[in-house]
């Protein structure tokens, strides 16, 4: 049924759709494939990436918009796959869910997105849940795969390493001799579980006091560990213009768990669009939403959850393949 799904342009259509977690309500939007009477479609849990990122794939910080997560649900609904994409707590439609930013922790994404699968897996329009995480997504999703219903995994452009290391390999050569010295006691405290009383101007708006909590409780995990814990069918895709998270990172994840597939789209970014590595043009692309996303990550996802969706079953690893443009 599924892969004949694949084969049909299906229509689409959305509709609001809110979490009530006991501590707020997370607003988020439902996105379903029309074209037949009754039809009962897979559905896939979208999860975003780091910071004030919305249900869309944009940031706050960021200059105009890329969309990716919004052009993804719709191509996934025309596949034939229902897809819910929500706004993080404290973040525009679920703002009224975070009261306070020093309450916040990385557990408290993981049990939202946990949340949101039991309540589309007790929705009786769906067949079957899979979480896919993009970026920072991708931890929060893995935790929320051992904890939930979901029937299948999807890391999109996750990191292998944990939250130190990354912000280590970032700031590395970017930060004067002083600032770096101290950018790395603050590490240290912080993974220590210790927070920092004393910090620069300039390292304020990654290590602000307020944001501290939810820092230590991040790093504390690392995503090899946490992705050799899935049973369910997982795949692993990067793409290898990404200037974020190289293409190592993503090869580390799938030997941490040899039961995933990994699948490097080539020309692609970190927002998902066919980019190449010219800095200029990667930044440019975080804000176009008129440059589509990757056809072969479609693809390659809609293959990977047809299967996976469908039974249920561990599905054996696969060679690792670079896919064409």
């Amino acid at each position: 049924m599924l892969m004949a799904m694949l084969q049909t342009a299906f229509a689409v259509t959305e509709e609001p759709i809110t979490l009530n977690t006991g501590s707020g309500e997370l607003s988020g939007l439902l996105l379903l494939p029309t074209g037949e009477a009754n039809l009962k479609a897979p559905v896939v849990l979208l999860v975003a990436g780091s910071g004030p990122t919305d249900r869309d794939g944009n940031s706050k910080l960021i200059r105009g918009r890329n969309d990716s997560l919004k052009m993804l649900a719709v191509a996934l609904a025309e596949a034939g796959f229902a897809s819910v994409r929500f706004d993080k707590r404290g973040l525009a439609g679920s703002a009224s869910a975070l009261s306070r930013e020093s309450d916040l922790r990385f557990e408290t994404y993981a049990q939202d997105a946990t949340a949101w699968v039991r309540k589309l897996a007790d929705d009786g329009r769906f067949t079957s849940v899979a979480i896919l995480g993009h970026s920072e997504g991708s931890l929060v999703g893995m935790l929320a795969a051992q904890a939930s219903p979901a029937t299948a995994y999807v890391s999109v452009a996750g990191s292998a390493e944990g939250a130190p290391a990354l912000l280590r390999q970032q700031l590395k050569g970017k930060l004067p001799p002083d600032l770096s010295e101290r950018n790395e006691a603050i590490l240290s405290s912080l993974e220590s579980g210790e927070t920092v009383v004393d910090v620069p101007p300039a390292l304020n708006a990654l290590y602000r006091p307020n944001i501290q909590p939810y820092l230590i409780s991040w790093f504390k995990y690392l995503p090899t560990a946490e992705l050799r814990k899935l049973q369910v069918p997982c795949l692993v895709l990067q793409g290898d213009t990404d200037i974020q998270v190289p293409v190592s990172q993503a090869a580390a994840l799938q030997a941490a768990n040899t039961g995933c597939k990994l699948q490097v789209i080539r020309g692609m970014n970190h927002v998902l669009k066919l980019v190449p590595p010219d800095q200029a043009q990667q930044l440019a692309s975080y804000g176009d939403p008129a440059l589509p996303i990757a056809p072969v990550l479609v693809e390659e996802l809609t293959r990977f959850l047809s299967a996976a969706m469908n039974g249920g079953t561990k599905l054996a690893a696969e060679p690792s393949a670079m896919s064409s443009r």
